[in-house]
C-alpha cells in the first residue's frame, strides 16, 4: 500500500501497470506522511506511491500521526527518509510540499507543487485543517490518475 523504504514497489508502478506517485517535503515528518497514508488508504492497491525528503527528520511528527489517527489512518510504521532517484525515475506524478528548491527536478516529469502550511510544532487543532486539505489534494489526485472515479 505505498510507503516502503525500499523498492519492493518499484516495479508495479512508472510502467503503464499502475500510477506511481512519489511526495516530497523537506523532512518527510508531517505533509507528505499524511500524503502517502491518504494515497495508501485511498488507492486501495490501484497505485503506489512513496515519499521523501532532501533533509529527512529524525521522526514522523506525532501530531502528524494523531491527526491521521483520528481518521483511522495509521501511518506510525513509517519514518522519514531521503527521497532516491530510482522513485524519482519510476514516479509517473511527483508531488513537492514546500520544499522549493531542495526537491529534485526531472525534465519532462510531471510535477505538482502543493502550497500547505508545515504542520510542524502545531497543535492538533491548527494541523487537523492541513490533513483535511492534503486529503482532498489526494482525492482530486487519484481522480486525476483515474484511480478514484469522479
Amino acid at each position: 500500500m505505498g510507503g516502503d523504504d525500499n523498492l519492493d514497489n518499484l516495479n508495479s508502478g512508472g510502467n503503464g501497470e499502475k500510477p506511481a506517485v512519489l511526495f516530497l517535503c523537506v523532512h518527510n515528518a508531517g505533509r507528505s506522511q499524511m500524503a502517502l497514508g491518504f494515497f495508501g488508504h485511498r488507492s486501495k492497491g490501484r497505485a503506489v506511491a512513496w515519499s521523501g525528503g532532501s533533509e529527512p527528520a529524525s521522526e514522523i511528527n506525532p501530531v502528524a500521526v494523531e491527526a491521521m489517527a483520528e481518521l483511522g489512518i495509521d501511518i506510525t510504521r513509517e519514518f522519514p527518509k531521503l527521497w532516491t532517484m530510482e522513485h524519482l525515475e519510476a514516479a509517473d506524478v511527483v508531488v513537492t510540499m514546500g520544499c522549493g528548491d531542495s526537491c529534485p527536478v526531472i525534465p519532462g516529469k510531471r510535477y505538482e507543487d502543493w502550497e500547505l502550511q508545515d504542520p510542524a510544532g502545531k497543535p492538533i487543532e491548527e494541523v487537523r485543517p492541513i490533513r483535511d486539505e492534503i486529503g482532498r489534494r489526494v482525492d482530486a489526485l487519484l481522480q486525476r490518475l483515474e484511480v478514484l472515479g469522479g
